[in-house]
This record gives structure tokens, C-alpha cells and sequence, in this order.
């Protein structure tokens, strides 16, 4: 063998929506399908994972770290992972598919690896490769589709959407530290237990010193709280509206609803990590 061809998928609709493509526009590359499991996932993610399989008519190989979440936390002195301080990314998510590569890598192997950055992104970079012998590619982008257009690659697929999209704008992590506040708020509704253990990590970082919260300015245990939950979903819903009144009525233009980023001015490039929620 000398080269392969890898698709990372995240559970995220981008992801999905290259593969996708990818089956449709190139069927004559050998493409091998990947997803890194931290065991910290959305349950939905799983499922979309699944339905994608189906489509695809080939496994998703499931890479997990030697090393789980708990092990990594201890070795960080229980500090949170942060978007300054991105220890998950790198352990959990990077480590596994160097792993998962290096052999081939090192014996020569050209790999070229295929990244969901679509043609809307500019400014987003996608996984920079570490080894000479990798090569990376952006075929959306290439192909000038957008975020309307993933929709419909999905849509037309007859693959559809995560449902986790209902409450939430990525994948990942349950408790990934780029969630907006109204996305804590909704995990602890959706996934009661997965908030709980989010929490827990929280305290047992906290009493060791650690500097960073899952949600910036507030404890899980503050954000929890009745009356600020009401004043979160209150907050949250000014947004929302007032982004409605700003947007034309054109059933035409193809326009997607926005997202919860969206509402909050965020720059999708600057709100997380492309192997793990795209």
C-alpha cells in the first residue's frame, strides 16, 4: 500500500455531509471512515453515526484513546480543559489517530485526509498535518458548498441531521467548554446524569485549584439554579427574537435557521475544534 485515503466524521452534520459527497463524487477512492470516541459523547451521536454507517455501505472505525477522560484529568492536576488549555483535543481526539497512522506514516505511506471545512468558512484551518507524508484536503470548500448546502447533501442522502441539533449547534463532548450557557441548560434537561457528571468534574477540579469552569463566569452548580436558568432561557429568547426580526421573510433564498452560535455573534472558527464537532 502506498497511500490511503481517511475521512474523519464527528457525529456533526459537516462531517457527514463530506462523506456523504465523497461516496457520490469519488466512489472510486478506497476511503476509509474514522470517528475518535472520547466515551464522552452525546448518545444522539452515536445514533447518527449509525444511520450514516447504513448509507456509506462500509464500517466507521472507532478509534479509542489507550487513555480515558479520568486518566487524562489526573495527569492535568484535575485542572478542566479550557479553550485556552485544549488537553482534550490533543489526548483524546489528535493522540488516537496519530497513533492509528504512525506506522504507515513512518514506512512511507502517503496519506491524504479529507477535513468538512466548508466554502462559508475562510478563516477556519482545518487539522494541520504533523508528518511529510500527510496531505489534506477540503473538498467542500473546493466545491464552494456552504452550510445550506451540507443540509441538502444530508437531505438528499435521505441521511437527515443529528437530533441532538434540536438544542444544541455541535457534537462532541457532553460537556464540551465551547457550549453556550442556554446548551448547559438544555444538557441538564436532555441528559440529566450526563450534567451530574459535568458537574462532579467541576468540583473535584475546583477543590484542586483549578482556574477554569466549565462555563465561563459560573459554576455549573450557580448556572443550575432556578432563577438563573430563567433569566439564561429569558436572555436567550431576546436573542432569538430579535435575530427573527432582522432576517428577510424569503421562502426562496434557502436561507438555514441559526444557529445557537449564530445568536451570539460567535465565529464558528473561533468556537471549536474542527476534529471534534465538525
Amino acid at each position: 500500500m502506498s497511500e490511503r485515503h481517511i475521512l474523519g466524521v464527528s457525529g456533526g452534520r459537516d462531517s457527514a455531509a463530506l462523506a456523504v459527497y465523497m461516496r457520490e463524487t469519488a466512489p472510486e477512492l478506497d476511503l476509509e471512515y474514522f470517528f475518535t470516541d472520547t466515551g464522552k459523547e452525546l448518545e444522539e451521536v452515536y445514533q447518527f453515526l449509525d444511520r450514516l454507517e447504513g448509507f456509506l455501505g462500509k464500517p466507521i472505525t472507532r478509534l479509542n484513546p489507550d487513555r480515558d477522560f479520568e486518566f487524562w484529568l489526573r495527569e492535568y492536576n484535575n485542572f478542566l480543559p479550557s479553550p485556552r488549555t485544549r488537553w482534550c483535543t490533543r489526548q483524546l481526539k489528535l493522540r488516537p489517530l496519530e497513533q492509528w497512522l504512525k506506522e504507515d506514516l513512518d514506512a512511507g505511506v502517503t496519506i491524504h485526509s479529507y477535513v468538512a471545512i466548508r466554502a462559508d468558512e475562510p478563516n477556519r484551518e482545518g487539522y494541520k498535518a504533523t508528518h511529510d507524508n500527510m496531505q489534506v484536503h477540503l473538498p467542500l470548500r473546493e466545491a464552494g458548498i456552504d452550510r445550506r448546502g451540507v443540509i441538502d447533501i444530508l437531505e438528499g442522502a435521505g441521511v437527515g441531521e443529528p437530533e441532538y441539533y434540536r438544542w444544541r449547534s455541535r457534537s462532541g463532548c457532553t460537556f464540551c467548554f465551547f457550549q453556550q450557557k442556554i446548551e448547559w441548560v438544555r444538557l441538564s434537561r436532555e441528559h440529566p446524569a450526563a450534567f451530574v457528571e459535568a458537574k462532579d468534574y467541576e468540583k473535584t477540579a475546583l477543590s484542586h485549584g483549578s482556574p477554569f469552569t466549565w462555563s465561563q463566569g459560573e459554576s455549573l452548580e450557580e448556572l443550575a439554579q432556578p432563577e438563573r436558568i430563567a433569566e439564561i432561557e429569558r436572555e436567550f429568547e431576546t436573542r432569538r427574537k430579535r435575530q427573527a426580526a432582522k432576517r428577510p421573510l424569503n421562502p426562496l433564498a434557502g436561507d438555514t435557521p441559526p444557529t445557537i452560535d449564530d445568536l451570539y455573534g460567535i465565529d464558528e472558527a473561533a468556537a471549536g475544534c474542527v476534529v471534534c464537532h465538525k
